[in-house]
């Protein structure tokens, strides 16, 4: 779950807290996340593709800070000065959304792939890797000032957000 100017994590969540003033929770029991700033992804790529610093190896890469979804909304409303409720909903619900969502939105707010790893979490990696080098781990959490610096610009979702009015 990278995050940072232009990303979608950020992009249409912030739209989506202009829209709906509901959030649906992915299931009814919470499972972690680990944003991941673009900063730290950049420091990665760099070290792996200009410096040659990863060379034969798999590693994972996530954020430095764990949290629920919720969490990570909440903060994010915060920021963007919202009030937001949340409802658990059943993965199956989210998977009914998603669908929708990719047949009517030209970038979907949720797709069922993310459903699959909000409801299986994404804190560790699936295999053993190689562990990353000590300065190349991610070191930016998900503050308040990180989230301002990929904020878009506020509003809500609108027609032009519809593959029918593309």
């Amino acid at each position: 779950m990278v995050y940072g100017l232009g990303d979608h994590m950020l992009n249409h969540l912030s739209h989506a807290l202009h829209t709906f003033p509901v959030f649906a929770l992915v299931g009814f029991k919470e499972k972690g996340i680990r944003p991941l700033a673009i900063e730290d992804l950049v420091e990665v790529l760099q070290g792996a593709l200009v410096k040659g610093r990863l060379t034969k190896k798999s590693v994972a890469l996530t954020g430095a800070e764990e949290l629920h979804l919720s969490e990570a909304v909440r903060r994010v409303a915060r920021v963007t000065g919202h009030n937001i409720h949340f409802m658990p909903a059943p993965v199956s619900f989210h998977y009914v959304l998603a669908r929708l969502w990719e047949l009517t939105m030209k970038v979907p707010l949720v797709a069922r792939t993310q459903v699959r790893i909000l409801s299986e979490g994404v804190v560790e990696p699936a295999l053993p890797c190689d562990p990353l080098p000590w300065d190349l781990v991610p070191i930016r959490r998900f503050t308040d000032d990180q989230i301002r610096k990929g904020l878009p610009r506020p509003g809500p979702f609108t027609l032009s957000d519809l593959r029918c009015c593309a």
